[in-house]
Protein backbone atom coordinates (compact mmCIF):
# COMPACT_ATOMS: atom_id res chain seq x y z
CA UNK A 1 0.00 0.00 0.00
CA UNK A 2 3.14 2.35 0.83
CA UNK A 3 4.45 1.67 -2.50
CA UNK A 4 1.38 2.39 -4.16
CA UNK A 5 0.66 5.62 -2.20
CA UNK A 6 4.19 6.65 -3.59
CA UNK A 7 3.48 5.98 -7.03
CA UNK A 8 0.46 8.15 -7.03
CA UNK A 9 2.46 10.74 -5.56
CA UNK A 10 4.75 10.79 -7.97
CA UNK A 11 2.28 10.61 -10.84
CA UNK A 12 0.51 13.79 -9.03
CA UNK A 13 3.44 16.00 -8.50
CA UNK A 14 4.31 14.94 -12.41
CA UNK A 15 1.02 16.05 -13.73
CA UNK A 16 1.37 18.98 -11.58
CA UNK A 17 4.43 20.18 -13.37
CA UNK A 18 3.61 19.19 -16.77
CA UNK A 19 0.12 21.33 -16.26
CA UNK A 20 2.66 24.49 -14.51
CA UNK A 21 4.77 24.66 -17.80
CA UNK A 22 1.88 24.33 -19.89
CA UNK A 23 -0.17 26.93 -18.42
CA UNK A 24 2.76 29.30 -18.49
CA UNK A 25 3.79 28.65 -14.73
CA UNK A 26 6.55 26.99 -13.07
CA UNK A 27 9.55 29.21 -14.97
CA UNK A 28 12.82 29.45 -12.51
CA UNK A 29 13.29 32.85 -11.61
CA UNK A 30 16.13 34.35 -9.76
CA UNK A 31 14.97 38.16 -10.67
CA UNK A 32 14.92 41.15 -8.47
CA UNK A 33 14.32 44.87 -9.88
CA UNK A 34 17.79 45.79 -10.36
CA UNK A 35 18.13 47.73 -13.89
CA UNK A 36 18.80 45.31 -16.55
CA UNK A 37 21.01 45.90 -19.36
CA UNK A 38 19.57 47.84 -21.85
CA UNK A 39 20.66 48.49 -25.60
CA UNK A 40 19.82 52.58 -25.93
CA UNK A 41 18.93 53.17 -29.52
CA UNK A 42 16.36 55.83 -30.01
CA UNK A 43 14.53 56.87 -32.67
CA UNK A 44 15.43 59.55 -34.63
CA UNK A 45 12.26 62.51 -33.39
CA UNK A 46 9.50 62.27 -36.50
CA UNK A 47 5.61 62.89 -35.98
CA UNK A 48 5.41 59.05 -36.66
CA UNK A 49 7.01 57.28 -34.22
CA UNK A 50 9.01 59.66 -31.68
CA UNK A 51 6.59 62.46 -31.55
CA UNK A 52 9.14 64.09 -28.46
CA UNK A 53 6.78 64.94 -26.08
CA UNK A 54 7.06 65.02 -22.92
CA UNK A 55 4.94 62.62 -20.52
CA UNK A 56 2.66 63.35 -17.49
CA UNK A 57 3.49 62.08 -14.52
CA UNK A 58 3.59 57.82 -14.98
CA UNK A 59 1.48 56.11 -13.87
CA UNK A 60 1.55 52.84 -15.41
CA UNK A 61 3.26 49.93 -16.91
CA UNK A 62 1.92 48.71 -20.67
CA UNK A 63 2.77 45.14 -21.89
CA UNK A 64 2.69 44.79 -25.31
CA UNK A 65 3.58 41.91 -28.05
CA UNK A 66 4.91 42.29 -31.42
CA UNK A 67 2.38 40.27 -33.43
CA UNK A 68 4.82 39.44 -35.64
CA UNK A 69 6.46 35.86 -34.71
CA UNK A 70 10.02 35.40 -35.28
CA UNK A 71 10.83 38.90 -35.19
CA UNK A 72 13.98 40.29 -33.32
CA UNK A 73 13.69 43.65 -31.45
CA UNK A 74 15.92 45.01 -33.57
CA UNK A 75 13.42 44.32 -36.29
CA UNK A 76 10.86 45.82 -34.67
CA UNK A 77 13.21 48.94 -33.27
CA UNK A 78 14.13 49.69 -37.00
CA UNK A 79 10.41 49.05 -38.19
CA UNK A 80 9.73 51.74 -35.52
CA UNK A 81 11.71 54.23 -37.26
CA UNK A 82 11.12 53.62 -40.57
CA UNK A 83 7.80 54.85 -40.06
CA UNK A 84 8.85 58.34 -40.64
CA UNK A 85 9.41 57.47 -44.71
CA UNK A 86 7.08 54.80 -45.06
CA UNK A 87 4.45 56.72 -43.41
CA UNK A 88 2.49 53.25 -42.78
CA UNK A 89 1.02 54.12 -39.07
CA UNK A 90 1.87 55.99 -35.74
CA UNK A 91 3.50 53.23 -33.83
CA UNK A 92 6.52 52.92 -30.93
CA UNK A 93 7.00 51.69 -28.21
CA UNK A 94 9.44 52.87 -25.25
CA UNK A 95 11.04 49.15 -25.02
CA UNK A 96 11.31 46.21 -26.91
CA UNK A 97 12.49 42.90 -25.65
CA UNK A 98 14.02 39.87 -27.99
CA UNK A 99 13.50 36.76 -28.41
CA UNK A 100 17.10 35.65 -26.31
CA UNK A 101 16.14 38.57 -23.81
CA UNK A 102 18.09 41.44 -25.42
CA UNK A 103 16.52 44.80 -24.38
CA UNK A 104 16.35 47.89 -26.41
CA UNK A 105 15.19 51.35 -25.50
CA UNK A 106 13.82 52.85 -28.60
CA UNK A 107 11.99 56.04 -26.86
CA UNK A 108 12.91 57.77 -23.48
CA UNK A 109 10.88 57.08 -20.31
CA UNK A 110 9.64 60.52 -20.07
CA UNK A 111 8.68 61.30 -23.96
CA UNK A 112 5.51 59.49 -25.37
CA UNK A 113 5.87 56.35 -26.98
CA UNK A 114 2.70 55.69 -29.83
CA UNK A 115 1.55 52.68 -28.14
CA UNK A 116 -1.28 52.20 -25.29
CA UNK A 117 -3.66 54.97 -27.21
CA UNK A 118 -5.52 56.75 -24.61
CA UNK A 119 -2.70 55.66 -22.19
CA UNK A 120 0.11 57.26 -24.10
CA UNK A 121 0.36 60.49 -22.01
CA UNK A 122 0.76 58.95 -18.53
CA UNK A 123 2.73 55.07 -19.15
CA UNK A 124 5.34 53.38 -20.14
CA UNK A 125 4.80 50.82 -23.05
CA UNK A 126 6.96 47.60 -23.18
CA UNK A 127 6.93 45.37 -26.57
CA UNK A 128 8.23 41.65 -26.44
CA UNK A 129 8.78 39.70 -29.12
CA UNK A 130 7.12 36.06 -29.37
CA UNK A 131 8.30 32.89 -31.34
CA UNK A 132 5.39 32.05 -32.76
CA UNK A 133 1.38 33.05 -32.69
CA UNK A 134 0.37 31.54 -29.67
CA UNK A 135 2.32 35.01 -28.44
CA UNK A 136 3.85 33.49 -25.38
CA UNK A 137 6.97 34.11 -24.60
CA UNK A 138 10.74 32.35 -24.42
CA UNK A 139 11.99 32.11 -20.64
CA UNK A 140 14.80 34.75 -21.91
CA UNK A 141 12.03 37.09 -23.01
CA UNK A 142 10.03 36.40 -19.79
CA UNK A 143 12.79 37.29 -17.62
CA UNK A 144 13.52 40.29 -19.32
CA UNK A 145 10.25 41.25 -19.10
CA UNK A 146 9.76 40.89 -15.42
CA UNK A 147 12.96 42.71 -14.55
CA UNK A 148 12.32 45.66 -16.59
CA UNK A 149 9.07 45.57 -15.47
CA UNK A 150 9.65 45.46 -11.77
CA UNK A 151 12.69 47.92 -12.00
CA UNK A 152 10.22 50.67 -14.33
CA UNK A 153 7.92 50.04 -11.10
CA UNK A 154 10.55 51.01 -8.52
CA UNK A 155 12.19 54.04 -10.65
CA UNK A 156 8.74 55.06 -10.99
CA UNK A 157 6.93 54.56 -7.45
CA UNK A 158 4.92 52.39 -8.90
CA UNK A 159 3.32 48.30 -7.91
CA UNK A 160 2.42 44.94 -9.68
CA UNK A 161 -0.96 46.34 -9.57
CA UNK A 162 0.07 49.40 -12.10
CA UNK A 163 1.23 47.09 -14.64
CA UNK A 164 -1.37 46.77 -17.13
CA UNK A 165 -1.82 44.88 -20.39
CA UNK A 166 -2.71 46.80 -23.63
CA UNK A 167 -6.14 44.50 -23.53
CA UNK A 168 -6.56 46.59 -20.43
CA UNK A 169 -7.08 49.84 -22.40
CA UNK A 170 -8.68 48.79 -25.85
CA UNK A 171 -9.91 45.60 -25.59
CA UNK A 172 -7.27 44.61 -27.81
CA UNK A 173 -5.99 41.20 -27.92
CA UNK A 174 -2.46 42.18 -26.98
CA UNK A 175 -0.19 40.51 -25.44
CA UNK A 176 -2.17 37.64 -27.10
CA UNK A 177 -0.71 35.12 -24.52
CA UNK A 178 -1.51 36.88 -20.98
CA UNK A 179 -5.06 37.57 -22.40
CA UNK A 180 -5.92 33.89 -23.20
CA UNK A 181 -4.17 32.72 -20.29
CA UNK A 182 -5.07 34.66 -17.22
CA UNK A 183 -3.25 32.98 -14.76
CA UNK A 184 -0.29 33.14 -16.67
CA UNK A 185 -1.18 36.98 -16.50
CA UNK A 186 -1.41 36.69 -13.05
CA UNK A 187 1.02 34.81 -12.07
CA UNK A 188 3.37 38.00 -14.32
CA UNK A 189 2.31 40.31 -12.01
CA UNK A 190 3.39 38.10 -8.69
CA UNK A 191 6.63 37.72 -10.28
CA UNK A 192 6.99 41.74 -10.72
CA UNK A 193 5.83 41.94 -6.96
CA UNK A 194 8.32 39.15 -5.98
CA UNK A 195 11.61 40.96 -7.95
CA UNK A 196 10.23 44.15 -6.20
CA UNK A 197 10.59 42.63 -2.73
CA UNK A 198 13.63 41.40 -3.32
CA UNK A 199 15.05 44.60 -4.19
CA UNK A 200 13.72 46.42 -1.55
CA UNK A 201 14.98 43.49 1.11
CA UNK A 202 18.30 43.87 -0.15
CA UNK A 203 18.20 47.85 -0.08
CA UNK A 204 16.91 47.47 3.86
CA UNK A 205 19.71 45.20 4.65
CA UNK A 206 22.43 47.46 3.09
Amino acid sequence: MICIGLVILVVITVVLGIYSCVSGRGRALNVDASEPEIDVQLLDVNSYSRPGIETNTITGIVIHYTANPGSTAQDNRDYFNGLQYSHATEASSNFVIGLEGEIIQCVPTWEVAYASNDRNMDTVSIECCHPDGSGEFTDETYRSLVQLTAWLCMKFDLTQDDVIRHYDITGKICPKYFVDHEDAWDQFKEDVRTAIEKTMEKEENQ
